[in-house]
């Protein structure tokens, strides 16, 4: 491979980008809890997530104000409800069904989520998840995530003390192939003080992640439904259209996310905001700086 200075130029941009994450990234394991909630991209999963070794079932009911995938969102805004089991064996192991259902439309659900995986701890700081996640769409497969089926996922986290830094990284496959990497930085926070008995406490868990990509999920999906879309809002890729470098690994998302939790010892209610701002779009969605609310509450039954 021949470099130009182009390439040299843009690969010491992600070399920097990446060197800044290893150098601020932090952890903070210090505070124990309580739940464990698979690591899925973009799902409304709690952020109070940990690894913990001991057999549970835990079920969730979340309310988001669009669906987001890997910092893109579709023309439309499809505000949606979701719920989620998940199974947690005391070896780390654990299986999981969620289901997500776009309000205002008849159906009864709009995408089936299963999949299964590993928790391990390498170190008192240093943990992490691999999955399988397979996605099932219905046949309008109206968000944007509908291009793919498959999810194979990797993430570590590392407790700095100070904070907590994850990175996340996802190959998908169905219609369309997609490499990911997400790398977070966030700050967990538990009131020493109780709000109605001796039993609760408030949890809040800013963060703020960069995710880098391709987006190959942007062009399938905008041919997939041609017919469909305005052209003010998508592109459609093919004769006498631009096709883009959706290919090309890139700078997709920055956002900046705030997580409030109320919790008590087998269930927590949690709302979060979440300021996206995506980049390098190159014309394929009308993508634009957008702030999404989420509501979750998950039971969990030892």
């Amino acid at each position: 491979m021949i470099l130009t200075p182009k390439t040299t130029h843009s690969s010491m941009k992600y070399f920097q980008i990446l060197l800044f994450f290893i150098i601020v990234d932090t952890a903070n394991a210090a505070a124990v809890k309580r739940y464990v909630f698979v690591y899925r991209p973009d799902k409304i999963v709690a952020d109070t997530d940990t690894l913990v070794k001991k057999r549970s079932i835990s079920a969730g009911i979340s309310y988001g104000s669009d669906a987001l995938f890997f910092g893109r969102t579709g023309p439309i805004t499809y505000p949606y409800m979701s719920t989620d089991v998940i199974y947690n064996t005391k070896e780390g192991f654990f299986v999981y069904a969620s289901a997500l259902k776009l309000l205002g439309y008849p159906t009864l659900a709009d995408e089936i989520d299963l999949g299964g995986g590993y928790a391990y701890r390498l170190s008192h700081k240093l943990k992490g998840t691999i999955s399988y996640n397979r996605f099932i769409f219905k046949d309008d497969e109206r968000v944007i995530q509908s291009a793919t089926s498959n999810d194979i996922n990797l993430k570590n986290a590392y407790d700095w003390k100070i904070a907590q830094s994850s990175v996340g990284l996802d190959y998908l496959f169905g219609k369309s192939s997609d490499f990911f990497a997400t790398f977070n930085i966030s700050k967990y926070m538990e009131t020493s003080w109780n709000v109605f008995d001796d039993k609760d406490y408030l949890t809040f868990n800013p963060g703020i992640s960069a995710i880098l990509g391709t987006q190959n999920f942007v062009q399938r999906y905008s041919i997939d439904h041609e017919n469909r879309l305005d052209a003010d809002d998508i592109a459609i890729f093919g004769p006498g259209h631009v096709n883009y470098d959706n290919g090309r690994f890139n700078m997709l998302n920055y956002s900046f996310k705030i997580p409030v939790a109320y919790n008590r010892p087998h269930y927590t209610f949690e709302f979060s905001y979440k300021y996206s701002i995506p980049v390098n779009v190159e014309g394929a969605l009308m993508n634009k700086r957008e702030s999404f609310y989420n509501l979750t509450f998950y039971y969990v039954f030892y």
